[in-house]
């Protein structure tokens, strides 16, 4: 006897549990996953790293002043040089430092470009490796 299309028959009845097997399938798989990975992570070769410190060593070399003033005579510190050969003997004496000190070039606006060019030619001879100049910004 049928009431409003609704049969007796039990294939038409809705399930009202839940799947279990795909996850357990899921489960299965990461459970093999993990039995695997594990004893890997766990494998390492037992080394006796060196230690070492994060400080910074602050070595700074020192800074040379070079100035050439408006009569092309050289300064080095601040100390008057007597002539080029004298000059060759601190830019060479400088050269062999290590750390190899910076040498910074300062020119006087009137003097001849020429003996600027001098000053670096021979720093670059004696064989120093960080040469600058010193300027005044503009205003």
């Amino acid at each position: 006897m049928a009431h409003g299309g609704f049969s007796d028959n039990d294939d038409n009845e809705m399930l009202s549990e839940i799947n279990m097997i795909p996850l357990i399938d899921v489960m299965l798989v990461l459970l093999i996953v993990f039995i695997i990975t594990v004893p890997v992570m766990k494998h390492a070769v037992n080394i006796d790293l060196p230690r070492a410190s994060n400080e910074k060593e602050l070595v700074k070399p020192e800074t040379v002043r070079l100035s050439v003033d408006a009569d092309g005579a050289y300064f080095w510190n601040e100390q008057r040089l007597a002539d080029d050969n004298e000059l060759q003997g601190h830019l060479a004496a400088a050269a062999a430092q290590n750390p190899q000190p910076d040498l910074h070039i300062r020119g006087d606006r009137a003097v001849r470009y020429e003996r600027v060019a001098q000053a670096m030619a021979a720093a670059q001879q004696a064989g120093m490796k960080k040469i600058g100049f010193v300027m005044e910004p503009a205003k």
